[in-house]
């Protein structure tokens, strides 16, 4: 019998797919729900059904993206042909955002063990969002906003690609939020930012739900809940990447941030009190 139930696949979805892009910490929202609904958050099975469906999440980035993706895709199969399309921006983001994965996959297994266990904890994810908030505003403010996508780097590309470390190491830092205040903070503007971040997170992210998958279906997660959660995943994570590229054009992160300091001291009482479980 599955230790989450396809009705809870769909709340868990919609959450992963709300929260995913924005800068509020996917997964913390989702340990919170998890313990809201008495999932054990650290369970090997929950782990590996959060990281699975993000790969909804991703699919909705690849399908949004895609006239971009087959363009940078495109100058990286001709650049490995011919010489003269290499020195095209496009061929060479392709490589730096290979290359800004592998700090997070290096780490990624190396800390796996903390990862799934003390790191999980609730009051990790509490205290996360909190000081992500601080960075994030802190980032934002310091940020000149000047540069665009077509500026990027290759160093650019690496300090923000190993920025995701911090979410991976502390759930409730939001992957998105550390990318996109590196970003800012190397004064890319916020739509650059956001975009360089959604890149980013492809490979990332992709990996880790396709490496998690035998361990979420071998652990005890049916494949009804974990289909039913990606597509609900998918679907929601479409609308809010919309939503989020609109909202940045025009607004800075500063709701993000009231967000995250609220549910951060909210879910600090839930556990002081008892109500939740770490």
């Amino acid at each position: 019998m599955s230790v989450i139930s396809v009705g809870q696949a769909v709340v868990l979805g919609a959450v992963e797919g709300v929260t995913e892009f924005l800068p509020v910490s996917s997964t913390g929202h989702l340990k919170i729900v998890e313990g809201l609904m008495n999932i054990p958050v650290d369970d090997d099975a929950v782990v590996g059904f959060s990281a699975v469906i993000q790969v909804g999440a991703i699919a909705a980035v690849l399908v949004y993206f895609f006239k971009d993706i087959v363009r940078i895709v495109s100058a990286w199969g001709r650049g490995l042909v011919h010489k003269e399309e290499r020195y095209h921006h496009d061929y060479k983001f392709a490589w730096w955002v290979i290359a800004a994965t592998v700090p997070i996959v290096v780490v990624g297994l190396a800390a796996k063990p903390l990862i799934e266990g003390p790191l999980a904890s609730l009051w990790v994810v509490a205290g996360s969002l909190i000081a992500g908030s601080g960075v994030m505003w802190a980032a934002d403010q310091m940020g000149r906003h000047k540069r665009g996508e077509d500026d990027t780097s290759f160093k650019d590309a690496m300090l923000v690609g190993s920025s995701q470390i911090l979410a991976l190491l502390f759930p409730g830092f939001s992957r998105s939020g550390a990318t996109m205040s590196t970003a800012l903070i190397l004064d890319l503007d916020r739509v650059a930012a956001t975009r360089l971040s959604f890149f980013l997170g492809i490979p990332a992210l992709t990996g880790a739900g396709i490496y998690e998958l035998k361990d979420a279906l071998g652990a005890g997660v049916g494949a009804a809940p974990l289909a039913a959660g990606t597509a609900v995943s998918f679907v929601v994570a479409y609308a809010s990447i919309a939503w989020l590229l609109k909202f940045v054009a025009k607004h800075s992160f500063n709701a993000f941030v009231i967000y995250r300091i609220v549910v951060g001291l909210l879910l600090f009482g839930l556990l002081a009190t008892g109500t939740l479980s770490s």
